[in-house]
């Protein structure tokens, strides 16, 4: 226990969001150092089945510091920029587009099976959440990044703005 009465692993969050898209969950969250300093972790959280089936989380974490983020947002700004000017130029794939046109010409008919109710669709989310959490092993004040494979994401229906964190 330190002496602003919190160990690292009892730290709140003071602010998550989370954003869904396809096999993977993106974790925004906002908390504070013992020198109650600010800072952002950006956690990659995906799905992923054992050979027998069990559900497990493979978890990538970025902490971000509050110093750091104008420059991070100019340097996510410019990559992004980048990918829209790169494929408006016709030579690469566009997974979103590629999804849309599927979707529409395969339309999915409502079924007991493909609805999942409320209860578990948030039973799912605690368990994600509950995963990513009890991940975080590292304290808060050996802050570092993990990385991560950059592999295509899939669409996303929430946007989420840097500005807005």
């Amino acid at each position: 226990m330190s002496d602003y009465g919190n160990d690292n692993r009892d730290r709140e969050e003071l602010y998550s969001v989370r954003v869904r898209a396809g096999k993977r969950t993106y974790f925004f969250d906002v908390k504070e150092t013992r020198g109650k300093d600010l800072y952002m972790t950006i956690t990659e959280s995906k799905r992923n089945f054992d050979n027998s089936g069990n559900v497990h989380y493979s978890k990538h974490k970025l902490f971000l510091y509050r110093e750091d983020f104008e420059k991070f947002e100019d340097g996510f700004i410019d990559a992004t920029d980048k990918i829209k000017e790169l494929m408006a130029s016709g030579d690469f794939r566009d997974p979103i587009a590629e999804r849309k046109a599927y979707d529409e010409a395969n339309p999915r008919e409502e079924s007991a099976s493909d609805d999942k109710s409320k209860s578990e669709k948030a039973s799912e989310s605690s368990d994600e959440k509950t995963a990513e959490i009890s991940s975080n092993d590292s304290s808060e004040d050996e802050l570092s990044s993990e990385s991560s494979d950059t592999s295509n994401s899939d669409d996303s229906d929430d946007e989420v703005k840097f500005e807005d964190l």
